[in-house]
């Protein structure tokens, strides 16, 4: 069966001058992250919001008698950990920009490695903010805090290190590189978040 195109056809436009393929603000993922950010960042503005409104709630004592602040060492490491971090993570997020493909794979596999090692310090931060998730509301949503954003953490670790494994065993192309660009702009967004909810978990129970 023949298909024959309508004589009455008419071309409007010659798309064959524009590139393959895109990064940043023209790629529709970038946007998609950037929306995924979004949605996230609100889910921290609601916890953190109800963080201080229990606080105000429970006016003059927070935390409540019997509990007491988290310690501050293991959240101390783990903060310049996290703010370290970003000297390597905005390296790969340049090597991404500039199609480096040896400098992505190697950027992103040191990305792998420091993710998972942040969660050591993270592990003792849980053990030691001296409240159960269950003994009050204070405990609970100290915990929802700390476990929300530990969620992010592991959640990009994952990712980068299978993009690091996949990396290493394919070609890269146009679209790689802005996928290593999108997460680099995640892992600064996981970063850029535990400022203030380590700032309202660590610091407003003393202030307070």
């Amino acid at each position: 069966m023949s298909v024959v195109a309508p004589r009455d056809v008419q071309v409007v436009g010659d798309l064959s001058g524009l590139p393959a393929s895109a990064s940043g603000v023209r790629h529709l993922v970038w946007w998609g992250n950037i929306g995924f950010m979004l949605i996230e960042g609100t889910g921290f503005a609601l916890a953190a919001a109800a963080y201080l409104y229990l606080m105000t709630q429970q006016a003059p004592a927070w935390p409540p008698p019997g509990a007491r602040p988290p310690d501050l060492s293991w959240g101390l490491v783990f903060t310049l950990g996290l703010l370290l971090s970003e000297l390597p993570n905005l390296w790969v997020r340049r090597r991404a920009l500039a199609k480096d493909a040896r400098g992505v794979r190697v950027g992103v596999a040191a990305m792998a490695v420091l993710g998972l090692l942040l969660l050591i310090p993270r592990g003792y931060e849980l053990a030691h903010l001296n409240t159960r998730w269950d003994s009050d509301a204070y405990g609970s949503v100290v915990w929802m805090l700390m476990v929300l954003h530990t969620s992010h953490v592991v959640t990009d670790w994952g990712d980068t290190a299978v993009q690091a494994a996949w990396l290493f065993t394919h070609e890269i192309g146009d679209d790689q590189f802005a996928d290593v660009e999108d997460n680099a702009n995640y892992w600064t967004f996981v970063v850029l978040t535990w400022l203030p909810i380590g700032a309202i978990v660590y610091g407003l129970a003393r202030l307070w």
